[in-house]
């Protein structure tokens, strides 16, 4: 009975949103989804932007401060910073971000995560993360 009413449930939901949903038969491959992968910050930037990759491929990176406010319970106030280093592959903006952007202003930024690998010196795997970004507005 319970698993009558689940299905009924979800054709219900599928002729609501105009989806199909996939019967065990259907090849999983085939099915695709929505996700989201979406980052906001607004803070300060660290240092001035840097020109970075090739000619075929250029991008501007700048590294971006946020702090976080909290208090301790003996009524101490402390603040966290925590760095983040945001790229810009959009021509347009990596370019208007190179020549605007500078040390100490106030920016918003809207982007995604992107998690990635790079050698260090003695060929050692390191972790990096990054914020893509679609959108930079300057505060004055």
């Amino acid at each position: 009975m319970l698993r009558r009413v689940i299905l009924g449930t979800r054709n219900h939901i599928g002729r609501l949103n105009n989806a199909r949903f996939l019967s065990q038969d259907t090849n999983e491959a085939t099915k695709i989804e929505k996700s989201v992968n979406s980052v906001t910050l607004l803070g300060r930037v660290g240092a001035n932007p840097q020109k970075r990759g090739t000619t075929e491929h250029p991008v501007v990176i700048f590294s971006l401060a946020t702090h976080t406010n909290y208090k301790y319970e003996t009524g101490d106030f402390m603040q966290r910073t925590d760095w983040h280093k945001v790229c810009v592959f959009k021509p347009n903006l990596r370019d208007a971000v190179y020549q605007f952007l500078k040390k100490g202003q106030r920016v918003m930024v809207n982007g995604r995560l992107s998690y990635s690998e790079f050698k260090d010196d003695e060929g050692n795997s390191r972790p990096s993360t990054a914020i893509i970004a679609d959108d930079v507005i300057f505060f004055q």
